[in-house]
C-alpha cells in the first residue's frame, strides 16, 4: 500500500517505521503485495473446503547431485518443486504430480520423506511434506504460466534468489544444521 508523506498509509492503517519492521518479518517471498495477496485467496478458498493444508516439496537431485529448482510467476523467489495434495490424493501421488508439472521430472528411486514442517508463516493450517530424491528430467521445462523459470544447480552455485526456507532444507539435509519443525 502507498502511504501519505505523513507515514500513514492509503488503507487507513498506520505506516512508518513499525510498518517497516513488521514488513521485515515476512519471509522475503511473501513481501510482495500480490504474493501476499495470492498466497491469501488461496488460503482463504482452501479455508472454506478443507481444515488444514498439506503439501508437498521435494530436493529433486539429479545424477550429477544438481538440486532441481524452480521460479513460480506469482511469488519471488527460487524454491523446490512442491504444491498441495488434493482430496483423494496420496503426498507420494502429489509429489510425482508436481515434479511432472513443474519440471518434467520422473523419480528415479523412490523419494525418502526427510521431514513434516508445520508452514505457521504462510498459514495456522499448513504443513508440508518435504522429500529427498533422485529424478531425471525427460524434456526441458517449457516456462508457462506458473513456472516462469527453471533448472538443475550445483549446490555450491544456487542462483540468486533463493528463498530462506529452500536454503534451511538444503542445510538440514547437509547435516549443516538441526531439522527444524517450521518451514
Amino acid at each position: 500500500m502507498r502511504e501519505t508523506k505523513h507515514h500513514v498509509s492509503l488503507n487507513g492503517r498506520p505506516g512508518g517505521p513499525q510498518a517497516a519492521a513488521d514488513e521485515t518479518s515476512r519471509p522475503p517471498e511473501l513481501r510482495n503485495w500480490r504474493a501476499r495477496l495470492v498466497t491469501r485467496i488461496i488460503h482463504v478458498w482452501f479455508l472454506l473446503i478443507r481444515n488444514m493444508t498439506l503439501g508437498v516439496r521435494a530436493a529433486a537431485f539429479d545424477g550429477d547431485g544438481r538440486v532441481f529448482l524452480v521460479r513460480h510467476s506469482y511469488v519471488p523467489g527460487w524454491h523446490m518443486p512442491g504444491g498441495g495434495v488434493e482430496r483423494g490424493e496420496t503426498m507420494g501421488q502429489a509429489l510425482i504430480k508436481e515434479l511432472s508439472e513443474e519440471g518434467n521430472l520422473e523419480l528415479v528411486d523412490p523419494p525418502t520423506l526427510f521431514a513434516i514442517y508445520f508452514n505457521n508463516r504462510t498459514s495456522r493450517r499448513d504443513h508440508v511434506a518435504f522429500y529427498r530424491c533422485k529424478v531425471r528430467q525427460t524434456a526441458p521445462k517449457v516456462p508457462d504460466s506458473e513456472i516462469i523459470d527453471s533448472g538443475f544447480f550445483a549446490l555450491d552455485a544456487l542462483p540468486d534468489g533463493v528463498t530462506a526456507a529452500t536454503r534451511r532444507r538444503l542445510a538440514e539435509l547437509s547435516g549443516a544444521c538441526a531439522v527444524s519443525e517450521h518451514w
